[in-house]
């Protein structure tokens, strides 16, 4: 699992001079960064079904609803992470993302 939880919760308002510096252009860098919070996202979904299958039965029926604790915190624990858009944005500002534009590199 990726250190995910070290990154900020809260939203905090940000100077979009800082976003363009990087890329020259504040809708490119809103690319990478949409990018790269799909891609976050997507892991998270795929560690959160991992670990949840662990707890699926064959038998499960509409009728029968059972209640797992370890069910319940592993799904408190992924709710409560902060969003992937916020991770990507830090990861961007932090130099993290790797990017570039293949229009550019032609000229």
């Amino acid at each position: 699992m990726a250190n995910y939880k070290s990154s900020t919760n809260t939203t905090i308002t940000r100077d979009l001079v800082n976003f363009e510096e990087k890329t020259g252009n504040v809708y490119e860098t809103i690319v990478v960064i949409s990018r790269r919070a799909n891609h976050i996202a997507s892991e998270m979904k795929e560690e959160l079904n991992e670990k949840l299958s662990e707890f699926s039965s064959a038998t499960d029926n509409l009728e029968e609803v059972f209640e797992n604790r370890e069910q319940i915190e592993i799904s408190k624990h992924y709710e409560r992470l902060p969003k992937p858009t916020l991770i990507a944005v830090q990861e961007f500002l932090d130099g993290k993302i790797y990017h570039r534009n293949p229009l550019r590199d032609q000229e």
